[in-house]
């Protein structure tokens, strides 16, 4: 739910009833990963456009961190994966766990796992997807179940972590040299038709 902002002649926030509108499940989730999806997509290929280019190792970026405690870009992208197409499928079984290991990393991998999300995610149902919403699940972590509701979940910590790891990629290779601006990472917008 998202508070919708009062007419310029309304009484302010504090002093008035407070509104409300909802959005679909769908468009929360399935929309809002697909856009990013895209302009993660489109990174990864100007990444690699810029790498042959300037003749970068794609591998040794793939292992790239800013820091030494921070987990390599491989994982930002795996993560990106995870916490679109793994949390669709974690709302329909109830159960998200933290993403399997993946050695043995390549480029293509990368932009194989982001393609594949966007497939899965573009062949799910609008009703059935909104049908997941309010449904109860767990967070499997280190021999817990943390519990949920869907939208909670969605709204607090996946999608939390979908933007922190896409913009985390989109800084990796904007690091590197690699010429990007906001428009690039943000994607295809989702306008009016006419």
């Amino acid at each position: 739910m998202f508070l919708s902002v009062p007419p310029n002649n309304a009484e302010p926030y504090g002093t008035q009833a407070l509104s409300f509108m909802s959005l679909p499940f769908y468009d929360v989730s399935v929309a809002t990963h697909l856009q990013t999806l895209g302009g993660v997509a489109n990174v990864l290929e100007k990444g690699e456009a810029f790498a042959a280019e300037h003749a970068i190792d794609l591998d040794e970026l793939l292992r790239y961190r800013f820091r030494d405690d921070m987990a390599p870009f491989s994982f930002q992208v795996i993560s990106v994966w995870h916490h679109s197409m793994g949390a669709m499928k974690a709302f329909q079984s109830g159960v998200f766990e933290p993403p399997p290991k993946m050695s043995d990393m390549t480029w293509e991998k990368t932009k194989a796992l982001i393609a594949y999300a966007i497939e899965y995610l573009s062949g799910l149902d609008r009703d059935l997807v909104n049908e997941l919403s309010g449904k109860d699940m767990v967070f499997r972590i280190g021999g817990r179940d943390l519990p949920f509701k869907s939208d909670d979940f969605l709204t607090s910590f996946s999608l939390p972590n979908f933007f922190f790891h896409s913009t985390t990629t989109y800084m990796v290779m904007r690091s590197q040299g690699v010429p990007l601006g906001k428009m690039d990472f943000i994607g295809q917008m989702r306008m009016n038709a006419g």
